[in-house]
């Protein structure tokens, strides 16, 4: 289920990603996925802005401001 189109605001650092998949664990919603041995957005607009990625993420490559998403 998508909730508001195009206003999460979560940002994700592929540069700063070690590829550990704990996003992938802790996002209630399946917003992330893993290609090339990377986190990625499998569905940006899933986002609840519950910042579970971006307290659990090791290397500080997520960012979630909470709001309106």
């Amino acid at each position: 289920m998508n909730y508001l189109k195009n206003v999460a605001a979560i940002r994700l650092d592929q540069d700063k990603c070690i590829g550990c998949g704990i996003c992938l664990e802790v996002c209630p919603h399946g917003v992330f996925e893993m290609l090339q041995g990377k986190a990625n957005f499998h569905d940006k607009d899933l986002c609840i802005e519950c910042g579970a990625c971006d307290r659990n993420c090791p290397v500080k490559a997520i960012e979630v401001k909470s709001g309106v998403g």
